[in-house]
Formats: structure tokens, C-alpha cells, sequence
């Protein structure tokens, strides 16, 4: 039985239906649905979705995530890109979401295409902001400088938990220290890019692991964290240990702003990529334009 502040409201709006529909219509993916994402309601409803590129077969195992797994992700379409520039043109978007499954199974692990995506988006929208959530790529800087140079606004890669339960809730090439390395690597390769993480909570963590992950991404100059409940998808995943109560998240939102990250978002349904954080996100970086 959920607690009562975990209990979500039923889809019933237009709005959402004719983002499924257009997503269907062009064979586009989005993390909201592969990932059965629980604030699918409130942002579709308003317009906003999170694009996931390369397929929606991800080539890592990771026991917490709801994504479809395989050793070879599916044959990559290369009009992804403009078909995805086009839908944002058309929705009127002001600031959009990429993200993509790992593709291991590609000499480049999909980089080149990511930054395809990007460069596509700039293109057709150009005063769109743009923030990627991408993959670990083993660490390979030659690939996340694919990336960095497509020129995105924001870049984030997800700690996922703490360094303790890294290892039991990833995949064995991921690796809680190889994802702060590529975070602290964006800043090196373009200061100006906004960079970004994000941790779910409710697997087994202390607080004072919680609160020592935020310091570990504060010391890599990471700008913007995420934290949220995880909620255990149908079939063999992680379980729930605790349902954390919206008093311990405001807590750690409190202490991430002292630790001096530019936004924090926490809270039960909070993800990586948020529709609330989303506008905060933007007007730091409009701020920042001027």
C-alpha cells in the first residue's frame, strides 16, 4: 500500500492524448513511458516530455530501471533527429529534455547521434534551451566531447544513489565515482555548460549518505540535483525499503541550497528531468544570458 503522498491522479486530460498520439505517429520514444514515469499527467498535460533517443532498448542491466534490456539496441534511425527538431517546433517548446538508453553495442555508444539530435533542435529551434541527460560512456571523454560540443545547454548524468548501493542498484560498467569524473569533465571541456544529477532515494541509504553524495557532487561543480522516491516497477526490480516522508526531502533540498547547488529538487515525485525544476532551470540560464 502506498502512503498517501504517493498517490497519483487519473490521465484524463486532451492534452495528453494528443502528445501520445504524436509521439506514436512518429515513432518517437520518450522516458516518460518507457520508464513509467509517475508525472507523466502533469507534464504531458502541459506540453512537455522527455525524448529518449536510440531505440528504448538499453543495453545495461540496471536493477532499478523499468526500460527494456537487451545486449543490442535496435538499428538506429537517422531522421530521429529532424523528426524530433520538427515535433518541438511544433509544440512551441521553450525548453526540452533529451535523454537516450545506453548503447554499448555502438563504436561510438551513440554519442554522434545524441549531439545529431542537439545540433538538429538548435537548428529548428533556436531559442529553444536544450538539456541532455545522457549516458556514462565508460568514462570515454572522446565521446562526451561529442556531446559537449553539440553545444546543449544543460548536461546531466544520473549518480543514481549513493556510492554504497552503486554497485548493487547499476549496471557493472556503471560506477558511482565514473559519473561524478564525467560531470566534473563537462565543466573542463565548456565551463559555460550547466551540468546536473540526480538520486533516488528509498533503497537503503542513510541520511548521511544522502547528504555526503550532494557534497561529492558539489566538489565536481555540479549546478542542478534531483532527488525522488523510488517507486519498484512490475517484474524483478530493486524493492522499496522506505517510503520517504515529504519533511525529509524538503530537509535535503534545504541542505543542497546551503551546499550552494543553484537548484534543488526533492521530493517524492521528483525525477531527473522535472517540469517544475524545468522552469526554475530556465530562468537561471535566461539570467545568465543577460
Amino acid at each position: 500500500m502506498l502512503p498517501e503522498w504517493l498517490v497519483v491522479g487519473p490521465v484524463t486530460t486532451e492534452r495528453y492524448a494528443h502528445v501520445k498520439n504524436r509521439v506514436n505517429e512518429l515513432s518517437l520514444h520518450t522516458v516518460c513511458v518507457e520508464a513509467g514515469c509517475p508525472n507523466i499527467t502533469e507534464c504531458w498535460s502541459g506540453g512537455t516530455a522527455t525524448f529518449m533517443v536510440l531505440g528504448s532498448r538499453c543495453t545495461r542491466g540496471c536493477r532499478f530501471c523499468a526500460v527494456n534490456k537487451s545486449a543490442t539496441g535496435e538499428t538506429v534511425d537517422d531522421q530521429e533527429p529532424v523528426k524530433l527538431a520538427k515535433l518541438i517546433k511544433e509544440w512551441g517548446l521553450s525548453y526540452v529534455v533529451i535523454t537516450s538508453v545506453a548503447r554499448d553495442d555502438l563504436a561510438d555508444q551513440g554519442s554522434l547521434h545524441f549531439a545529431e539530435c542537439v545540433k538538429a533542435i538548435k537548428r529548428e529551434n533556436p531559442g529553444t534551451i536544450i538539456e541532455v541527460l545522457i549516458p556514462d560512456f565508460q568514462g570515454d571523454e572522446r565521446l562526451l566531447k561529442n556531446i559537449v560540443d553539440a553545444q546543449p545547454d544543460v548536461i546531466g548524468n544520473n549518480i543514481e544513489t549513493v556510492e554504497r548501493l552503486s554497485k548493487e542498484a547499476r549496471d557493472r560498467r556503471a560506477d558511482y565515482w565514473q559519473s561524478i569524473g564525467l560531470l566534473q569533465r563537462v565543466k573542463a571541456l565548456d565551463k559555460g555548460v550547466y551540468t546536473k544529477s540526480a538520486m533516488m532515494l528509498g533503497i537503503g541509504e542513510t541520511r548521511d549518505e544522502v547528504v555526503q553524495s550532494l557534497k561529492d557532487l558539489r566538489n565536481a561543480n555540479v549546478d542542478f540535483v534531483a532527488i525522488g522516491q523510488y517507486l519498484k516497477p512490475k517484474g524483478h526490480h530493486m524493492v522499496v525499503k522506505e517510503f520517504i516522508r515529504p519533511e525529509v526531502f524538503e530537509e535535503y533540498r534545504r541542505i543542497g541550497t546551503e551546499l550552494g547547488f543553484r537548484y534543488v529538487a526533492a521530493g517524492p515525485f521528483v525525477r531527473s528531468s522535472y517540469r517544475a525544476g524545468e522552469h526554475f532551470v530556465a530562468n537561471v540560464i535566461g539570467r545568465a544570458a543577460h
